[in-house]
């Protein structure tokens, strides 16, 4: 199947002025050049980049996992440093209040009434760090800005810029003063993407980056510039939802998650929400790669990080080692394939 000729399409940027035309094969380009500029402060983790790139296209969040100390917080800092996009923090901490993300109602004594103060949740790139260490009232204010990219303060809802993305990070091997994420909002992240130690070379590099004067704190001594930016996006989103999925594709995804349901390792399976989110992600790495239609391999390619979070283990089948990768894994294996 060859790809049609890509058309030039027309945005506007934040400010509301018009842009140049991007086509989809600039946009894709554009993105790909995203791994080669972040590699400049972040060293190693090309599927996290990727898996965040991917959700940008799918208007999702990402769910990062990984001890402290792998460059989470850096990895995001670098992305919007290359999208040029607005980035915020929140580190969260069990006496944060909803308020202190969303914004609130401060009375102005000028003026007699009330004036609304955005909170840190009003950027495009919300970095919530270490989302797990505050109590469930906290996380819960994430959800409306996560699931409808609004937040409602005192019955007006106010929209959110646009693009917006959460990158919410959490240790996995910290559980003293924890608070998990319920099953729903742990649904609202499109992927989860496990942030590994890197490999001795890649460490290496590391510190000799670091013995040079390297400065995360610094990305612009570090050379990162924009390389791709909202207008980019927009015309890859629109390239994405493009993309051409034939019927054997989406039984194929049905048949993945219906798997997951039956496995006996498994109390909790992939919701229909779970099937929807991994055709999106197929879809948008299908684009990345350069076809405008999706094969199984693309779906393969995606199950792990868009279903590891949205299934639960059985207690015993933790207790014998089993892992939601290894379940999810075995499933591929099992599912056929469509030809």
């Amino acid at each position: 199947m060859s790809a049609p000729t890509p058309e030039p399409t027309e945005h506007v940027d934040t400010a509301g002025n018009p842009t140049a035309p991007v086509s989809s094969d600039r946009a894709r380009a554009s993105l790909e050049s995203l791994r080669s500029e972040i590699a400049k402060a972040v060293v190693g983790q090309d599927p996290a980049v990727t898996g965040l790139v991917v959700a940008l296209l799918c208007r999702g969040h990402v769910l990062l996992e990984g001890v402290p100390g792998v460059a989470k917080t850096l990895l995001v800092r670098a992305l919007a440093a290359a999208l040029e996009l607005d980035t915020k923090r929140v580190q969260f901490t069990p006496d944060l209040m909803p308020s202190d993300v969303t914004g609130s109602l401060v009375y102005d004594a000028r003026t007699a009434e009330f004036s609304f103060q955005p909170g840190p949740v009003f950027t495009n790139l919300l970095l919530a760090d270490e989302i797990n260490r505050t109590p469930p009232k906290t996380q819960s204010s994430l959800l409306e800005a996560m699931e409808e990219h609004q937040v409602t303060v005192d019955g007006a809802p106010r929209a959110l810029p646009e693009p917006f993305l959460v990158a919410a990070t959490q240790n996995p091997v910290e559980y003293e003063g924890t608070y998990p994420l319920p099953e729903a909002q742990l649904d609202r992240f499109l992927l989860k993407l496990t942030v590994p130690l890197p490999s001795r070379d890649d460490e290496i590099a590391v510190l000799t980056r670091h013995a040079s004067g390297f400065d995360p704190r610094d990305l612009d001594a570090a050379g990162i510039r924009p390389v791709a930016g909202p207008a980019d996006l927009e015309a890859a989103r629109e390239a994405v939802a493009k993309t051409q999925v034939s019927a054997e594709i989406a039984a194929y995804v049905v048949d993945i998650c219906r798997a997951t349901r039956e496995s006996p390792s498994l109390t909790l399976g992939a919701s229909p929400r779970g099937a929807t989110a991994l055709l999106s992600t197929a879809r948008a790495w299908a684009w990345l790669t350069g076809r405008d239609y999706v094969i199984p391999d693309d779906v393969k390619a995606l199950a792990l990080p868009t279903l590891r979070h949205r299934v639960q283990l059985r207690p015993e089948a933790e207790m014998e080692g089993v892992t939601t990768d290894s379940v999810i894994t075995a499933v591929l294996a099992h599912v056929s394939v469509p030809r």
